[in-house]
């Protein structure tokens, strides 16, 4: 009988391992007793639910009329590392398969072993920094694992990082929680908008992995660099927005990545994923500075605050946060913030929906740094003078 079809993924990546390191290497966050733990959810579960009409008030999107694609969950710190784990595993599978039908037979056990411990623990490491620092994320990839599951993701909201960062700043708990949920509702929003996005982004993404698998050694750790790329550090609102400086033309996709991808194909690859990840950020903070006083009484206390958060790093976490890419990353968002406002002062929220529609529609990196030549190609006329 041939096997060959249903051979299992080489485990260049221990998940599980990464999955515990990344639990038992970061703290639990601010204490608080029982009662207290069950408000907080309670109160991000009305903010999550209230934030949905908001999201469709601004954005016109009919999808955020009603949702009902997706689950919102209230977690903590180390049950946010271990679903990022399972959706790591999801979208690198067809990869590590089509590592294992090429190369199988001239990776050795031990070799296979030891990658996969290293990479795990690098990678429980990794969760382990950013899941002190996420405050909420939409994870569309989490049903891949599970053929059975709808095709909606599910909406994470870490309660400990909420807390600890609504307490740092000393801002209203109230209007800093639909704060959040605002942006971390936008993301679901324009995913059930665009139902096609997740399978291109999940092709998009096994697209550079397998080239990746392809031309480099060193395979587990260029593999979590495509992992990272794509969901590790899209944390939407966990961290504050960056100016850029220059004319906007760098391109700023993973550092790693950068050095190893010699295929112009494979590059084309992640300039797009560059180009749509800064263009879901930036459209969710768009939506975030759209919301007044009307709607979150102390929302220019809280910009304010959070805005200047990273004065106050340390020299240490300053380091870390360079050699994962997370300031490169903040660059981006904002480098997608200013196209998705370019485009709306433009031609109005409505013609800009069109974006969700199908991915010939979605902004190259080029056209990210040139909105103008985004609106040409759409035929978008400026909307009407009011």
């Amino acid at each position: 009988m041939d096997t060959s079809a249903v051979e299992p993924p080489v485990r260049l990546i221990n998940w599980k391992l990464a999955a515990d390191a990344a639990a038992r290497l970061g703290s639990a966050g601010p204490k608080l007793n029982t009662a207290d733990r069950e408000d907080v959810v309670a109160d991000l579960r009305r903010h999550a639910d209230a934030s949905v009409a908001h999201v469709h008030r601004i954005t016109g999107l009919e999808a955020a009329r009603d949702l009902r694609d997706s689950q919102v969950l209230i977690v903590d710190r180390a049950s946010w590392a271990r679903a990022n784990t399972h959706s790591f595993e999801a979208l690198l599978d067809p990869a590590l398969r089509r590592l294992g039908e090429k190369k199988g037979s001239r990776l050795s056990e031990p070799t296979v072993a030891l990658s996969g411990v290293l990479t795990g623990a690098e990678m429980g490491a990794v969760l382990a920094f950013l899941s002190s620092k996420v405050l909420g994320q939409y994870d569309p990839f989490s049903g891949l694992l599970r053929p059975a599951a709808s095709g909606g993701g599910r909406l994470m909201l870490v309660a400990p990082n909420i807390v600890e960062v609504e307490r740092e700043l000393g801002v209203e708990p109230a209007d800093f929680r639909l704060w959040v949920c605002l942006h971390e509702q936008t993301h679901r929003v324009q995913f059930a908008a665009a139902p096609w996005l997740r399978d291109h982004l999940r092709d998009q993404i096994s697209r550079l992995a397998e080239g990746l698998v392809e031309t480099t050694d060193g395979l587990g750790e260029r593999l979590m660099d495509v992992a990272r790329e794509a969901l590790g550090t899209r944390d939407a609102a966990g961290e504050e927005r960056t100016s850029r400086s220059g004319d906007g033309r760098r391109q700023e996709g993973s550092p790693g990545l950068l050095a190893v991808l010699k295929d112009p194909g494979d590059q084309a690859v992640l300039s797009h994923l560059t180009a749509v990840m800064s263009l879901l950020e930036g459209h969710a903070n768009v939506v975030m500075d759209a919301v007044d006083a009307s709607i979150v009484p102390t929302v220019r206390t809280i910009r304010q605050r959070f805005n200047r958060r990273g004065e106050n790093r340390s020299a240490l976490e300053k380091w870390v946060r360079r050699l994962l890419g997370l300031d490169a990353k903040m660059r981006q968002y904002a480098d997608g913030q200013k196209f998705v406002q370019r485009v709306v002062d433009r031609v109005g929220m409505e013609r800009f929906n069109v974006i969700w529609e199908r991915p010939e529609h979605l902004p190259t990196e080029r056209e990210l740094h040139h909105p103008d030549e985004w609106i040409g190609r759409m035929g978008l006329a400026p909307a009407p003078a009011r």
